[in-house]
């Protein structure tokens, strides 16, 4: 295929049968607009088309049309141009080409398909400026001298230029071929606000624009931005869309209820430009995020229910509901409830709802036990004497216990301090139910008493007596004898230290 003095040439050569079709076309395609150019083989027709204009051929001996070499666009590589020789191929393709199709299907992307490219720019087509190319010698001189190099500028950004280079002498003038080169792009200029932008949900909006007018280059993506007003310079969030031929784009991570500043950002591969002005918009409700279980202050019998509003309420909070063992019990604005009429120690299961009028969402789950009190009844203990010096003490562990037991506690007094004075003989954690008091005293009047306790307090039994059994004194002093006369003693002793009964 070759486009060439106004005419395209389509060549097909399969086995021993060579085809050509010649399609007319003049300077009609030279108007800085797109061309569309078909080429197609039915059966034994091949045709070619652009635009309005159709040629074909009819050619009873083609083959059926098999491709099982690399396909060149463009041109043909300097080392296979010797096989092709016939065709008489000139110099490789100058231009742009967008939508190339080889079958009816998908559009493909020359960039991303082919093998190898040599001379190829990918940074986008020739602005609509180009049709002046088409047309006649209308060269400009833009160098005369003797150096090898030279410096032009005020040139138009994007734009193909051909130079060619005049050698002078006293013999003539010989003109080289004519070389292409091109401008680079330059930065988009006057980039709109966004026309229009559409909330999906609470978390993304749907934002449309218009090209931007003037720009010189290929458009390489757009950049979409939110603010959020009144806030930072930075943007919240942005997105990136490589797509440059869509104008609609999705952009995510926003926060519900929150005003926003949304702009578009044009980028070249020169660089990328912001809209000077934003368009507002507020993303809507949504249900709250981060609801937290309820707390309490426990007492006995009744819990000083209190929460916290949502970390992110996402909107206006509507109304709370507050769960018991899985029953509403509270709705409405407030953030304390007090829950009555509990039993002691008792555990509930507290669930807490928060909405919006976008939705409801609830916490987490927390059981609650009302407060702990001391046990209702503490029987008193069983007292058994083992011998003269040890006592065996057992109890029961309290019927109502009103919370969790924590500890028993033994307390003893005397006769010897007319049972005034009661000193702590046993105080442990482990909930054994039985004790042996040793080193008593034998038979001396012992009164004991238990002790239970929870974390609201303890409570005290009634005392138990034992006394422990006599035994033989201890401690007997030797007896004083104090002579008044020659035949006669005074003799005096005391008690025993330890009488033991």
């Amino acid at each position: 295929i070759e486009l060439k003095s106004g005419i395209l040439n389509i060549f097909l050569k399969a086995g021993i049968v060579f085809t050509q079709v010649d399609l007319w076309l003049g300077l009609s395609y030279c108007d800085g607009k797109w061309n569309e150019v078909s080429v197609n083989k039915e059966g034994s027709v091949i045709s070619a088309t652009m635009n309005e204009l159709r040629e074909q051929a009819l050619e009873p001996r083609v083959q059926q049309l098999k491709v099982n070499s690399p396909v060149y666009v463009g041109g043909i590589p300097l080392e296979i141009q010797n096989f092709y020789r016939e065709l008489g191929l000139e110099q490789g393709f100058g231009g742009c080409m967008k939508d190339v199709k080889f079958t009816r299907g998908a559009v493909v992307n020359l960039a991303s398909v082919s093998s190898s490219a040599v001379r190829v720019n990918l940074d986008g087509c020739l602005s609509t400026d180009s049709a002046v190319n088409c047309r006649g010698n209308d060269s400009i001189l833009v160098y005369r001298g003797k150096e090898q190099s030279v410096y032009e500028s005020g040139l138009q950004p994007f734009t193909e230029y051909l130079y060619r280079v005049v050698a002078s002498n006293e013999g003539g003038s010989v003109s080289s071929v004519w070389t292409r080169a091109r401008t680079r792009e330059s930065v988009p200029q006057n980039v709109p606000t966004p026309s229009r932008v559409h909330s999906i949900n609470g978390y993304s909006i749907e934002v449309t624009w218009d090209k931007p007018a003037g720009v010189i280059g290929v458009i390489e993506k757009y950049i979409l931005k939110a603010y959020e007003a009144d806030g930072p310079t930075v943007p919240i969030t942005s997105a990136e869309l490589a797509d440059a031929g869509m104008l609609t784009g999705i952009l995510s991570g926003l926060h519900p209820f929150t005003n926003y500043a949304v702009t578009l950002t044009a980028c070249t591969l020169a660089g990328c430009t912001e809209s000077l002005h934003a368009l507002n918009i507020s993303t809507p409700q949504e249900a709250p995020e981060d609801v937290q279980s309820p707390t309490a202050i426990s007492f006995p019998t009744f819990l000083l229910m209190s929460w916290s509003p949502p970390k992110t309420p996402n909107g206006i909070i509507t109304q709370y509901t507050l769960y018991m063992n899985g029953i509403p019990i509270y709705s409405g604005n407030g953030t304390k409830y007090v829950v009555k009429d509990l039993a002691v120690f008792t555990p509930h299961r507290f669930l807490l709802t928060a909405c919006t009028l976008a939705g409801c969402t609830n916490s987490s789950q927390v059981t609650l036990f009302t407060a702990q009190l001391p046990p209702s009844h503490v029987d008193a203990p069983v007292l058994t004497v083992l011998d003269s010096r040890t006592i065996y003490v057992q109890w029961k562990e309290p019927v109502e216990v009103n919370g969790i037991l924590d500890r028993y506690i033994i307390y003893m007094a005397t006769n010897e301090q007319n049972f005034t004075k009661w000193n702590v003989i046993y105080n442990s954690t482990e909930l054994f139910l039985d004790f042996t008091i040793p080193q008593l005293f034998p038979g001396t009047e012992y009164l004991i008493k238990l002790a239970a306790c929870t974390g609201g307090g303890c409570s005290i039994s009634e005392a138990s007596t034992a006394i422990t059994d006599e035994s033989t004194p201890e401690g007997v002093p030797a007896p004083k004898a104090q002579s008044f006369s020659s035949d006669s003693f005074n003799i005096s002793w005391t008690k025993p230290e330890y009488p033991n009964g």
